[in-house]
């Protein structure tokens, strides 16, 4: 069996505040394989950025990583122990290198004063050592591979000459230019319409192909997610409750989260059905229940035993695992 490209074991991330530490992300564990698109879903909130940042040593300086943390990834015959990584210039091999992100504000995400162009070529340039006709011939070729019409006038223009579509898809130009083996998505379509959706999908999709990337796809999107990845995990607080191949977790889902997440999408084909929202809010960090950390909004809640007792993975079919008491045992939600 192949090595998975990168591999994610018991990740917890804490960060230095005011009130204390507070727990981002607690214990998770994925791989992603060379060529999968793996989807990463669940509310504001639960820690699905902060877990995509800590690939590439982007959380800030008060972020505080669990000793039993770990994070592998195999290029080629090359392991590369991710938190070894201690000097900018070891760093260059995750950070635009072996993977890109797209980051999930547009807005903010190219600098005002340089054009979008130079910023393309640029890192083009810090991470190949191709001429700078071949890295704008490149970018420009991407630019219009991503739908930005008049790709060779837009190259010189600013980001500010850009509409905040036209900078996500710019954006996402940038990010796949490189070439990645990993590409971080981060909410790529949130100010997409849904044609240019369609289209930056598919163009993923084609990449993938092509290159044998992979993709980390985060989003809240279900639709999105059933249409673009091969596997999806669903996390709730920091915490990864259910996992498998996309079709099982969507026509199957074992954790009452994952159900309410389900159960939130509006129906087309009965307009008249309300929606139906998952009760209360997400707790916050500073407050993390004790036990299975939705049991506070859980509508079928064991009460105590869920309160006191963190679930472990139930197998519910090939490689779907579910923590929730209730798939213990031969019990289940439903």
């Amino acid at each position: 069996m192949s090595k998975p490209l990168i591999s994610v074991k018991d990740l917890s991330i804490k960060f230095n505040t005011d009130e204390g530490l507070v727990t981002a992300v607690d214990n998770v564990s994925f791989d992603i394989a060379p060529g999968e698109i793996l989807g990463l879903v669940g509310e504001s909130g639960s820690g699905k950025s902060v877990t995509a940042k800590a690939l590439m040593l982007l959380n800030p300086e008060n972020c505080v990583y669990g000793s039993d943390s770990k994070i592998t990834m195999n290029l080629e015959d090359n392991e590369i122990d991710v938190f070894s990584l201690a000097k900018s210039r070891d760093k260059k091999v995750i950070r635009g290198g072996a993977i890109s992100m797209i980051f999930q504000e547009p807005m903010a995400s190219f600098a005002p004063a340089i054009s979008v162009g130079d910023q393309m070529t640029e890192q083009l340039l810090i991470h190949s050592d191709m001429s700078l006709a071949r890295a704008k011939e490149i970018s420009i070729e991407m630019l219009e591979r991503v739908g930005i019409p008049d790709p060779a006038q837009r190259f010189g223009q600013y980001a500010f000459e850009f509409s905040g579509g036209m900078r996500q898809r710019a954006m996402i130009a940038m990010a796949l230019s490189t070439k990645p083996k990993l590409l971080i998505a981060d909410e790529p379509t949130t100010a997409l319409d849904v044609t240019i959706q369609a289209q930056v999908i598919d163009l993923m999709k084609d990449l993938v192909k092509e290159f044998h990337m992979a993709i980390l796809f985060i989003t809240h999107d279900l639709g999105v997610i059933a249409q673009t990845v091969d596997r999806m995990v669903v996390m709730y607080l920091g915490t990864l409750i259910e996992k498998g191949a996309v079709r099982d977790v969507l026509r199957n889902p074992g954790h009452p989260y994952t159900k309410g997440l389900m159960d939130a999408l509006p129906r087309l084909d009965d307009l008249d059905t309300p929606l139906k929202a998952i009760a209360g809010d997400i707790p916050s960090p500073l407050d993390r229940p004790s036990g299975c950390v939705f049991n506070t909004r859980c509508p079928v809640s064991l009460g105590n035993e869920c309160e006191s007792r963190i679930p472990s993975y139930t197998t519910q079919g090939d490689e779907h695992l579910v923590a929730c008491h209730l798939m213990e045992e031969g019990r289940n939600s439903k």
